[in-house]
């Protein structure tokens, strides 16, 4: 009876609290994040002699990026390491979720899932100097292996390369991508495993045709948590990368900072984003696709 009285007005007063709770978040997006890239995308079309920056608009800066061997060199080997370590991450973080999901007793979880954000608490730099005591010449895997016999010389191939960087950033994003496997793998109903033995599917032949296609969501969130961080990274390439191991943010990193040109930056960082967003909506789509598939 009170909800008839309300009347129009109080639906108007309703929606202007929601426009309200909206307006902050809308505001942070817009002044943080649709601003910045707002002005790195017009920067882009500008061009630059040294201080002297003319906003006449011109395509230069593109056909530069995309004619030069290094910035296509560059840009194909960020997309093929952080492939390469969204792969990596992926595939060992999956067994993991598996493990806590379907194995760990529900009140031990929580304790789990404690033990694996513990890398969050310690400093990103201190992690990868530690792989680089750890994948070093003289570091503990080649001690290792030398006191056990296996190798007579330091290996040199899993240090200053893209080798590296590829174990260092697959450990650093790991909880990243175990968290929403996790997450995608409790939401899964158990009855739909015993059903699945009752009708004499085994172990593996269930893990294929049920639990992998239901954690699929969270497979995807994982891929795109890793591979859109992961390619714009520039701290560990310079640590443990080498000449070999360098990504194009390192080459951006330096047209802005040491080579004063920040239109040919900015345009290496559209090309980087437009690479990332293909990726991604690739990604989505194929997903998509397949639940309707499935469906």
């Amino acid at each position: 009876m009170n909800d008839g009285n309300r009347g129009p007005g109080f639906g108007r007063s309703e929606a202007a609290q929601g426009y309200l709770l909206v307006a902050t978040p809308l505001a942070y997006a817009l002044l943080l994040l649709a601003v910045p890239l707002g002005a790195i995308l017009l920067f882009s079309f500008w061009s630059q002699d040294y201080l002297t920056i003319d906003t006449t608009l011109t395509l230069k800066n593109y056909r530069e990026a995309l004619s030069d061997p290094l910035y296509r060199q560059l840009l194909l080997r960020s997309l093929m390491i952080s492939a390469a370590v969204t792969m990596a991450t992926v595939l060992a973080a999956f067994p993991i979720a598996y493990y806590v999901s379907f194995y760990v007793a529900p009140e031990r979880k929580a304790m789990w899932i404690f033990l694996i954000t513990i890398p969050f608490w310690t400093s990103y730099l201190i992690r990868v100097f530690l792989w680089k005591v750890i994948l070093g010449y003289n570091g503990v895997f080649n001690t290792t292996l030398l006191g056990l016999g296996i190798i007579d010389e330091p290996l040199t191939f899993i240090l200053y390369n893209a080798n590296a960087v590829v174990i260092t950033l697959a450990h650093a994003y790991a909880p990243f991508a175990i968290l929403p496997i996790f997450v995608a793998l409790e939401k899964i109903d158990r009855s739909l495993h015993e059903a699945s033995r009752d009708l004499g599917e085994g172990y593996l032949s269930t893990f294929w045709r049920v639990t992998l296609p239901l954690a699929m969501p969270g497979v995807v969130a994982a891929v795109l948590i890793v591979f859109i961080p992961t390619i714009g990274d520039y701290v560990t390439p310079v640590l443990v990368g080498g000449p070999d191991g360098r990504m194009i943010a390192n080459m951006i990193q330096t047209q802005f900072l040491r080579l004063n040109n920040a239109p040919m930056g900015a345009a290496l960082a559209v090309l980087t984003m437009a690479m990332v967003t293909v990726v991604a909506l690739v990604f989505v789509f194929l997903n998509r696709r397949y639940l309707r598939g499935r469906e």
